[in-house]
């Protein structure tokens, strides 16, 4: 029986981020070169956003290629790049009949020309859907993206003294989206890697010593289960906090996303 059954619907976490970890390993088991692990990866992928689907997750972010990627040998950036833009075009369809939304957020404007061109085709062919939001990270990095923020709100006149959180969030690459509940980093190690640094302040920390390639539906479903099983208190006692309080405080943080979505 599928781990699936044992997950409560009404404790699904809205927004689940996965670091895929893994794949220049797996194919070092295998005793292939690291792209081998990278073109296997891609099942993965289908995997965690079949599951999200089956089980309620609206935001699932991908930690697909970081800023520091670019320091990888060339061979291995150019194949990721094919990849990425092959997959897309491949997964088009699927996308459409799971009514799935593709998102982006990083520096894309770094990426190759027909990488653009394939993720704002995907992009606009299913900016009609809504039932899950695929957002993909790409070129991406935290702390680019909150220096980033940071030029902003500075070139924009924004005083010291109007810096908030919400101002914060607002010029950040995910500011439609709500923040992540829940993260899962795969291959046993220990590390954010510089991955939502922000967004994940109230994060559910995930570890599994699963290679990318290898992660399936029972891995994301068996990642839900650990996460219902935890006392979230966003900085309260366990005696302060009732049934309806965590949803309520957490509905109160996505309200100001969704409202700009």
């Amino acid at each position: 029986m599928s781990l699936l059954s044992n997950i409560d619907p009404q404790k699904v976490p809205q927004h689940v981020a996965i670091i895929m970890d893994g794949n220049g390993r797996w194919a070092q088991n295998h005793g292939r070169e690291r792209v081998f692990g990278h073109l296997n990866g891609v099942e993965a992928v289908r995997a965690a956003l079949k599951a999200a689907t089956a089980s309620g997750v609206k935001y699932l972010t991908l930690y697909a290629f970081s800023t520091e990627n670019w320091r990888r040998p060339k061979e291995e950036v150019e194949a990721l790049m094919t990849l990425l833009v092959h997959t897309i075009m491949g997964e088009l369809e699927e996308l459409d009949k799971n009514e799935v939304r593709l998102h982006t957020i990083g520096d894309i404007e770094n990426l190759p020309a027909e990488c653009r061109a394939e993720l704002q085709k995907g992009k606009e062919r299913t900016a009609h859907h809504h039932r899950v939001n695929l957002i993909l990270a790409l070129s991406y990095s935290s702390r680019w993206e909150i220096t980033s923020a940071i030029k902003k709100m500075i070139s924009h006149g924004i005083t010291a003294a109007e810096v908030t959180d919400e101002t914060v969030s607002k010029y950040l690459n995910t500011d439609a989206f709500p923040d992540p509940e829940l993260l899962i980093r795969t291959s046993g190690e220990h590390r954010i890697s510089n991955f939502l640094l922000w967004q994940i302040a109230y994060a559910e920390l995930y570890f599994t010593e699963t290679l990318w390639p290898d992660f399936r539906e029972e891995d994301f479903y068996a990642a839900l289960i650990d996460y219902q099983g935890r006392e979230r208190r966003f900085g309260r006692t366990s005696a302060q906090l009732t049934d309806i309080e965590e949803p309520n405080m957490q509905a109160d943080i996505d309200q100001k996303k969704d409202e700009s979505f």
